[in-house]
């Protein structure tokens, strides 16, 4: 990525990984984070920013450096104790009229486990509230959701050892239709889906206590939930131990 020296941009980044959040960070340049996808956003500066998948997050870049090469640089964070591909994935911040000979200048990214850099990262995380731009958040809620996510292990004949590690809401494990649900629904097509999907997990347990070795398991199924509209509905996403722990 070649800039002028002085000049102000605009990056649009895209987490474009399959489940690892990503820290990422320009040696040497502060990042100003201006808005981020789904998350109430008020300007703030920071070093490195953290990423969810399937995320965008933009921020402002400003050229203000020595003339140079510099090292945009991302890896995984994972805290929790699961093998993971860890490598640091890199590209190029240089000023315009620079050689490509000159040697990069390393970045200087947060641990793969630095928990204290991402908890302190989502605590910059505001809203614009203010009497201009005021958060008038529904205090009458018709329906209150509880979806906690987690993991299990499911018989599976075809796979090694005999199991499957699946992912599930509420311990159910979503299946892919063959006909698409918006699809199904428009044409009144029966048996692609059903509306039973609970609002409360079925098995209630200490969600976030000691790692949780037991197996629940999970039930298959493409399961919706029936939302009334113009409803105020209140969605609680939790977090689990099941099997091992992982950020969700």
């Amino acid at each position: 990525m070649e800039v002028e020296q002085g000049k102000t941009y605009l990056l649009r980044i895209i987490n474009a990984a399959f489940n690892d959040e990503l820290f990422l960070a320009i040696t040497g340049h502060n990042l100003t984070v201006v808005e981020i996808d789904a998350v109430y956003t008020k300007q703030f500066t920071t070093q490195a920013i953290l990423i969810a998948p399937g995320q965008t997050t933009n921020v402002l870049v400003q050229a203000t450096q020595a003339p140079g090469r510099y090292f945009m640089a991302a890896r995984p964070f994972m805290d929790a104790p699961l093998t993971i591909d860890n490598k640091t994935a890199m590209a190029i911040l240089q000023y315009k009229g620079v050689p490509n000979t000159v040697l990069p200048i390393l970045s200087q990214l947060p641990l793969p486990n630095d928990t204290a850099f991402a908890l302190s990262y989502n605590a910059k995380l505001w809203s614009l509230n203010s009497p201009l731009y005021p958060a008038n958040v529904p205090l009458k809620v018709e329906r209150h959701l509880f979806y906690t996510i987690g993991l299990g292990i499911n018989q599976c004949a075809t796979c090694l050892n005999g199991t499957q590690l699946t992912a599930s809401l509420n311990n159910i494990t979503f299946v892919m239709p063959q006909i698409g649900l918006l699809q199904a629904h428009y044409f009144n097509i029966k048996g692609v889906f059903k509306t039973d999907f609970p609002d409360r997990p079925p098995k209630p347990f200490n969600y976030a206590g000691a790692q949780l070795t037991a197996n629940l398991g999970t039930t298959l199924g493409t399961r919706l939930s029936n939302i009334a509209f113009n409803s105020t509905v209140e969605l609680v996403l939790q977090d689990t131990n099941l099997l091992t722990v992982e950020s969700n």
